[in-house]
């Protein structure tokens, strides 16, 4: 597969995550006020910021524990942001979907069969809602291993979508795809083919006050309930 990389898309990026903000919540001034349900990292993401940046700039010493309401500074004070630099090729169209996304879904049709396996094995600390959340999290410690859910072609393996880290994206038949989030390392590069219950990345913290797996399971770009399709533990 072949890919048009293209030098603006991570400002590109950048524009759809912002405009995911609701009405009401502007941060025209430089400022963004906490609705319930917000974590630092996603409000992070949709300001296309950085989790750890955001909570120097607030001196915030919980980044897990705002208050609703609570007013945040998400831009710096009088001074222009110096530009990102990273070695890291920009994403491709495949990581576009997971920043520019039409509303979730309940359910893949009936006749399309889909089955995961966890790909990790800490606790859930946050569960889907489709909105704020757009996947699971997964708990664990610096470097546990990160499994690929099922079968399929790792289609990304970077950093370029900010709000995400070190960001793996394997593409699966029927136009399932899953995204496994905030690693401390990728073991799998693009291009390659991966077998369900193969290891692909260690667990870390990268764009993120935690150390966790962010789980995507997306169907033609829309957003499912990860949980619907694990088996129960």
């Amino acid at each position: 597969m072949q890919y048009r990389f293209l030098r603006r898309l991570s400002a590109v990026l950048g524009f759809a995550l912002i405009a995911v903000s609701l009405a009401g919540c502007s941060s025209s001034s430089g400022y963004y006020r906490v609705r319930r349900g917000d974590t630092l990292g996603r409000i992070a993401q949709r300001h296309g910021a950085n989790a750890k940046d955001l909570a120097r700039l607030n001196r915030l010493s919980k980044p897990n524990a705002l208050a609703v309401g609570q007013r945040l500074r998400v831009k710096p004070s009088g001074r222009r942001r110096a530009p990102v630099r990273t070695t890291h090729t920009p994403p491709p169209r495949s990581a576009q979907i997971l920043s520019n996304l039409p509303s979730s879904i309940t359910n893949i049709p009936a006749s399309v069969s889909f089955a995961l396996r966890w790909p990790a094995q800490g606790a859930i600390i946050r569960g889907f809602d489709g909105i704020n959340n757009k996947g699971i999290n997964i708990a664990g410690k610096e470097g546990d291993p990160v499994y690929a859910a099922a079968d399929g072609t790792v289609v990304y393996a970077g950093n370029g979508l900010r709000g995400y880290g070190n960001l793996l994206i394997i593409r699966h038949p029927a136009d399932f795809l899953t995204a496994y989030a905030h690693n401390r390392r990728l073991c799998i590069p693009e291009g390659q083919n991966v077998k369900r219950g193969q290891l692909i990345a260690q667990m870390g913290n990268t764009d993120s006050t935690d150390v966790m797996l962010h789980f995507e399971l997306r169907y033609k770009g829309r957003s499912l309930d990860p949980l619907r399709y694990l088996p129960a533990r």
